[in-house]
């Protein structure tokens, strides 16, 4: 059973204790999500999804009853099912990312449409921002949408888009006006739509569905609009100031394994004739292992608690979370593998599929230089403001 003491800290109340507890025992349990390649990428995602499903977890990917998402149960969420599997951690996140922007912009008749699909696996999400050579700049789309009587019409490219090839609903941005953030909307389109299509599958060093999609004169109803023409940007800010904490969660899940199989490793392991975790060479590392893990908790439950709180932004907060959470998880795994030696890096083995699947985390959804830019901003309009 995982240390759990994190949980005593006043950012959670009994229900988030409550719940780690009930998930943290589910995973435990529910073989689909120990899957690894058994039925091919997209079948993995797909049992993954129904037996999260099953589970009632992916109701928490959507607002509850009164209209609210509550980011500390996204995070820990995250957490726990990436300690387990980064595949079951992957599926979790794109329902809540991709289905984030009707759930916070959506109007009421557009999220009673889309999103009970989503908490019940029926329908799989997709959050099409990214684009060639710009990533995931959204001042800088190309792709765009033109009115076409009372619909509108999008051409252009997506790429690197987790879940592409998979999803049945995307959420695109697109260019309906001046060039910059001020020009751009969001659009929800299906899978099979004419003139929408998946270029190529893209293959990673740790398996996730992403694709390259194209847009050809395709046409859209004008209900599938979110927001306002122009605010696109706006909700995809938005949309990325709750997830990328979440994100950080899943690193810190990442790297709370890692650090549980080192320290199983360095208590097990016999070395000169004593156990490996008697050298003060380990203890050191195993202590910096510790103190990477604990801080990343800190950033990560203090941007998720201020936005449960009702902080309108917490922009810096959830930078913080990432850049640090991020970063170090990838240190802690490294450090994992080196205490294991050569078979820290024999396929299969637990902390090289996690030395894999980490990487991705230090891009996705704002690599950490963008995160720094992000900081650094904020930290000087305070300033600046202050002045």
């Amino acid at each position: 059973m995982a240390d759990r003491s994190f949980l005593d800290w006043p950012f959670f109340e009994d229900r988030h204790r409550t719940f780690a507890a009930e998930l943290e025992a589910w995973t435990e349990r529910e073989p689909a999500v120990g899957l690894h390649g058994d039925h091919g990428l997209d079948g993995d995602c797909r049992a993954i999804l129904k037996a999260l499903a099953d589970g009632g977890w992916l109701r928490n990917a959507v607002p509850d009853a009164e209209g609210r998402l509550d980011v500390r149960t996204l995070c820990l969420t995250r957490e726990t099912l990436a300690r387990r599997s980064g595949l079951a951690d992957f599926v979790f996140a794109m329902q809540g990312l991709g289905s984030g922007p009707i759930s916070l912009f959506g109007t009421e008749a557009q999220k009673a449409r889309w999103l009970p699909p989503v908490a019940a696996g029926a329908a799989i999400a997709a959050f099409a921002l990214s684009v060639p050579e710009a990533g995931a700049d959204g001042a800088a789309l190309a792709t765009t949408a033109r009115p076409d009587g009372d619909g509108w019409v999008l051409d252009g490219t997506k790429t690197f888009i987790s879940n592409g090839g998979l999803a049945d609903r995307y959420t695109v941005f697109a260019r309906t006006g001046e060039a910059g953030a001020k020009g751009i909307s969001a659009f929800v389109v299906n899978a099979g739509t004419p003139g929408f299509e998946v270029v190529e599958r893209i293959p990673l060093m740790a398996p996730h569905p992403l694709a390259t999609l194209r847009f050809t004169n395709c046409r859209i109803d004008g209900d599938r609009l979110l927001g306002e023409p122009g605010q696109g940007f706006r909700i995809a800010m938005a949309t990325l100031d709750v997830f990328r904490s979440t994100v950080a969660a899943a690193a810190l899940g990442f790297a709370r394994r890692a650090f549980d199989e080192a320290a199983s490793r360095a208590v097990n392991r016999k070395l000169f004739g004593a156990p490996m975790s008697d050298l003060q060479l380990v203890q050191a590392s195993l202590a910096e292992m510790a103190l990477k893990i604990d801080a990343s908790a800190l950033l990560i439950y203090r941007a998720a608690w201020l936005k449960d709180r009702g902080a309108p932004r917490v922009t810096r907060e959830a930078a913080m979370a990432k850049l640090y959470a991020t970063d170090e998880a990838q240190a802690v795994i490294d450090q994992a593998v080196q205490l294991f030696g050569g078979l820290g890096v024999v396929s299969g083995n637990p902390v090289e599929r996690l030395y894999r699947e980490i990487r991705a985390l230090r891009i996705y959804e704002g690599a950490s230089e963008v995160q720094k830019i992000v900081i650094a901003r904020q930290a000087l309009g305070a300033v600046q403001g202050g002045g």
